[in-house]
């Protein structure tokens, strides 16, 4: 059974820089900001991008600067790297460019992405996938792709930072997904597990 790109969903008013898109999530998200670093962490970005090949979203990389990975209504959790641990945060997202066995979601794809490299930048505790479709050179650019474990696709093309903050609000038709509240439930430590909020 194949499956089916139902469509794409587009801001009203695309949010410019990873400064702003950020602030609007804080806003959204209100406990986001008890989990904030006070400082930014430190990547050795150019590293990363020239194992994966391709520059990355700036908002992506300034969420990861300013926050741990985290979890929202114990749902949906991000795909950041722990800073100095970000060679392997590549190496996974280097097999999936490759086609390798953490490729994604590679079966079962819609007809319209059968040639579309991703990049996993979150997921779901029930199984639905938060890419990047890799179009272009450019990627701030990039759409966001969902990949629902109930089988439709769709895209946004805002950044993923901005994603996030109207799926929290309840500005985006979540289509496929259920209704996600604007709660942070867990934060990665750097020993590697989770904080989980009571």
């Amino acid at each position: 059974m194949e499956e089916e790109l139902i469509g794409t969903q587009k801001p009203v008013h695309r949010i410019p820089g990873p400064g702003e898109a950020i602030a609007v999530l804080e806003r959204v998200v209100p406990g986001l900001v008890g989990i904030r670093r006070q400082e930014p962490a430190v990547y050795d970005w150019r590293a990363v991008e020239e194992r994966l090949g391709t520059a990355l979203p700036s908002d992506f990389k300034s969420l990861a600067e300013w926050y741990p990975a985290f979890e929202l209504d114990d749902f949906l959790g991000l795909c950041v790297p722990w800073p100095g641990r970000e060679g392997r945060w590549a190496k996974g997202r280097e097999k999936e460019l490759e086609g390798g066995e953490d490729a994604g979601p590679t079966e079962l794809r819609p007809a319209e992405l059968a040639s579309t490299s991703f990049i996993t930048w979150g997921d779901s505790k029930e199984g639905d996938q938060f890419l990047w479709s890799v179009l272009g050179d450019d990627p701030e650019h990039w759409p966001v792709t969902i990949c629902s474990r109930n089988g439709p696709w769709w895209h946004y093309e805002g950044g993923m930072v901005q994603f996030l903050a109207e799926l929290c609000d309840g500005t985006l038709e979540p289509w496929a997904l259920p209704p996600v509240k604007p709660e942070v439930t867990g934060w990665g430590m750097a020993g590697g597990g989770w904080h989980v909020t009571a």
